[in-house]
């Protein structure tokens, strides 16, 4: 195994994550041999994919002594909660800028930010295309009366925020030499594009024979391929490992994004039911349920073999599949795929 030498970290997350092989699923669909890593099972209120990446942004925090984090997200959002969180667990302040109106009712991950004592900034969409000048506007107000302020971007998603999934290539690396074969993809939803551009960059620091395979929930392919690039030609110009590629050899899959970031369709809600109703294990609409919705058709089409092993990342995001707006309608337990 490759030596990889980390930039600090503050221990935020329940790691390693377990890896579940899927029997019934696989059996369902006839091969290929599915797989589960388990960052939904990452911590209780800090659960998902998230935190891994502010183990790294937030000793960086406070190595700059910072008092209060800032970060921006939807009504929703899973990084914003986990934000919040990480901050009242390091005894700092959090101030979150999210995109839309105060909703009626308290409800998911929003519940979650107003428990633990978190600012809240509601924007419209056309602020919150300058949310980064919005917190770097708070920064200076904070300055101003003697704190810290420190700026967290979308999703966490920065060269630094990448080695979050660098450390999880390192662990499914780890646990993949226990398995009796290594995986020939792992799957992943892209949203922001770190945890993306983090297996990425681990895949080429590590020697992972797995392909990285994403699937856009908001965006297009070709945007994320840009963004994924530029933030990896950054991480290898900061610490010198040569991970940087051309946008076109990332292989990010669309035509799931359905209509829009957050909304819902039948097919990928069908989706979510199935896992639950075979697997016992709950995906949420926004991310996971976007991306294994594409992993399965993918499958129906005939990308892959039937004796590939396949590692589908499930990156958490519960508390949004509770906020009341998503609606199931229940097939029957015996209906087929």
């Amino acid at each position: 195994m490759s030596v990889v030498r980390f930039p600090k970290r503050v221990p935020l997350s329940i790691v390693p994550t377990q890896i579940h092989h899927l029997p019934r699923l696989t059996r369902l669909l006839g091969g290929p041999e599915i797989f589960m890593k388990r960052d939904d099972l990452t911590g209780c209120a800090m659960t998902g994919n998230k935190v891994r990446k502010l183990e790294f942004l937030c000793a960086e925090a406070i190595r700059r002594g910072a008092t209060t984090l800032m970060t921006c997200g939807g009504v929703q959002s899973n990084h914003a909660r986990t934000t919040a969180v990480a901050a009242a667990r390091l005894g700092m302040k959090s101030i979150l800028f999210l995109r839309g109106q105060c909703p009626q009712t308290t409800q998911g991950n929003l519940l979650l930010d107003r428990l633990v004592g978190s600012e809240i900034r509601f924007i419209t969409t056309e602020q919150y295309k300058q949310a980064d000048q919005l917190m770097k506007e708070e920064a200076s107000r904070l300055k101003s009366i003697g704190e810290i302020g420190y700026a967290i971007p979308e999703g966490g998603s920065n060269a630094l925020g990448c080695w979050g999934y660098v450390n999880a290539a390192k662990e499914i690396q780890k646990q993949e030499s226990k398995l009796d074969k290594p995986f020939d993809y792992i799957v992943v939803a892209v949203g922001s594009g770190g945890t993306f551009g983090g297996l990425v960059a681990g895949r080429k620091m590590l020697g992972l024979r797995a392909e990285i395979i994403g699937f856009n929930v908001c965006d297009t392919a070709a945007d994320f391929q840009q963004r994924v690039a530029g933030e990896l030609a950054i991480f290898q110009q900061r610490w010198n490992h040569p991970v940087s590629c051309n946008p076109s050899e990332l292989n990010i899959v669309d035509g799931y994004v359905g209509e829009g970031y957050g909304r819902d369709y039948p097919e990928e809600l069908d989706a979510i039911q199935l896992l639950a109703t075979v697997e016992g294990i709950v995906l949420e609409p926004v991310y996971t349920g976007k991306a294994f919705h594409g992993l399965l058709d993918q499958i129906r089409k005939g990308r892959f073999k039937k004796t590939d092993r396949i590692l589908f990342c499930h990156t958490g995001g519960i508390f949004g599949l509770l906020d009341g707006q998503q609606r199931f309608h229940f097939r029957d337990q015996n209906q087929s795929i």
